[in-house]
């Protein structure tokens, strides 16, 4: 799996560095972990917002809407999912900086083919996926760590949940 995910990444790199800049849209490649050492990939399509909102000297409101593969592994055990998040941007700076740090924020949906894992019970293939973090717009690469919550909103007991501290990165072209 890793070396699917090092192959994947190396693409991003190549054509978003000939394609930078010009879509709105953006490939992602994310590692986190999650006790009990559960290890977290993640693969996404990303499209920004096509508006601003908010715009002053400091900077101003976006987002992007991001689809994304997620796997996630623990010993002999491991859950796929697919999830879809709208994710708000608050924007440091002008869009036309070179570097733009960011802070983000969002609640999205997922389905989950397993819901166990590491002695977790997560009851339902539906999740609720919530996400907060920071980075950095370089160009047209962007940095990002965050931590994401995993949980089905007490639809259904057990709701043990999952946290997961993950770093991204993303070739926006």
């Amino acid at each position: 799996m890793k070396k699917y995910l090092i192959l994947i990444f190396g693409f991003m790199l190549v054509y978003g560095t000939a394609m930078a800049g010009s879509s709105g849209y953006g490939l992602s490649f994310g590692y986190g972990q999650a006790d009990p050492d559960i290890d977290v990939y993640r693969v996404g399509l990303k499209k920004d917002f096509s508006s601003r909102w908010l715009e002053t000297k400091t900077g101003y409101l976006s987002g992007y809407f991001e689809l994304s593969l997620n796997h996630w592994e623990h010993n002999n055990e491991d859950i796929n999912g697919i999830a879809l998040s709208p994710v708000f941007a608050y924007y440091f700076g002008q869009k036309s900086n070179l570097i733009k740090p960011y802070i983000e924020g969002g609640i999205g949906v997922t389905y989950i083919d397993e819901y166990h894992i590491a002695d977790r019970n997560l009851s339902t293939n539906f999740q609720f996926e919530d996400r907060i973090g920071i980075g950095a717009r370089i160009g047209f690469v962007d940095l990002n760590f965050r931590y994401m919550h995993y949980s089905n909103a007490s639809i259904k007991a057990p709701n043990h949940g999952i946290d997961i501290l993950m770093f991204t990165t993303a070739i926006q072209f």
